[in-house]
């Protein structure tokens, strides 16, 4: 006796969970509706448990069917996932697949892709996000772009470039807020990275400034959502200037003072230790730790242990 059910028995399944109604299930499915029925005891016989009852013209999922739809949900993403990625590479056995952290792939790794990818054609690469450490083991990624410090358990990290970041904020915002020293942001809106709360307090200490309420202000998930919102006046943001380029160079955003402060921690590529010896992930990494020293943000940096009152 197999203990696999169906593709078809599968799609009838999650069809009518999610419509709740067998008829609407099998219009989508562009079946029958004896069709659909069929499937769904052939399944209710596999597993020798009761997926929906029957209440009146409807049918409502029961508590094993809730617990084996989530697995059956899980296992039909992947599997389309899987299609998808093996139909995008042609077949090509050269695929990276990359988890990265949104707004530096968006504004710092995808605009200088092109550059790895004419010197390796066959390679294919996927991207996904993830914003904390994870797995490898259990998440099916070649490496990952990680911000933190230089230690992911069962990987090697690669240093890619510290973080310099800088106080910016609309051109018109700064003019209508007469902003011309540090101790002006005093009372002015902060705009605050939700994962970085303390990051406005740190930029004062270090520069000397006296701000009771260095912790007020919107929060954003994204550095990408908070460079949108300086841009549309509605405060000042600090940055890392490396992921605000474009934005500097357009004029949207303008840099308010020289002064920057580095992060104690950095940008890394981490490569787990089963693909260490991967070609294509060699080359991915040699090229992008090359990139990254030879496109090293200049900003004019300010010590930390100032002690200068602004």
């Amino acid at each position: 006796m197999t203990l696999l059910p169906s593709l078809t028995c599968l799609e009838s399944f999650e069809c009518v969970a999610r419509h709740g109604s067998i008829s609407r299930a099998a219009a989508e499915l562009n079946v029958t509706q004896s069709a659909v029925s069929r499937q769904i005891l052939q399944l209710e016989e596999l597993l020798d448990v009761a997926l929906f009852e029957r209440v009146r013209q409807r049918v409502v999922i029961t508590d094993a069917g809730k617990i084996y739809l989530k697995d059956v949900n899980r296992i039909m993403i992947d599997l389309k996932d899987s299609t998808s990625k093996i139909m995008a590479c042609g077949g090509s056995p050269s695929i990276l697949n990359l988890a990265v952290l949104p707004t530096f792939a968006t504004q710092w790794l995808v605009p200088r892709l092109s550059i790895f990818l004419r010197k390796n054609p066959d390679v294919t690469v996927n991207f996904a996000t993830r914003t904390t450490q994870f797995d490898f083991e259990t998440e099916p990624f070649d490496a990952a772009i990680h911000y933190g410090i230089a230690s992911w358990p069962g990987a090697v990290t690669h240093h890619l470039m510290d973080e310099d970041t800088v106080a910016v904020c609309s051109p018109k915002f700064q003019a209508a807020s007469r902003i011309k020293k540090p101790a002006d942001l005093v009372g002015t809106t902060l705009l605050h990275q939700s994962t970085r709360a303390s990051a406005w307090a740190e930029w004062f200490s270090v520069l000397g400034v006296d701000n009771s309420h260095p912790l007020r202000g919107p929060r954003f998930e994204q550095f990408s959502m908070i460079a949108q919102a300086a841009a549309c006046g509605l405060g000042v943001a600090l940055l890392p200037k490396l992921l605000i380029e474009d934005e500097l160079a357009s004029g949207k955003l303008s840099l308010l003072f020289s002064h920057s402060v580095r992060s104690a921690n950095a940008y890394y590529v981490a490569v787990p230790e089963s693909k260490i010896s991967s070609p294509f992930v060699t080359a991915f990494t040699h090229w992008i730790v090359q990139e990254s020293k030879s496109a090293a943000p200049s900003v004019i940096r300010k010590s930390h242990n100032s002690s200068k009152k602004y």
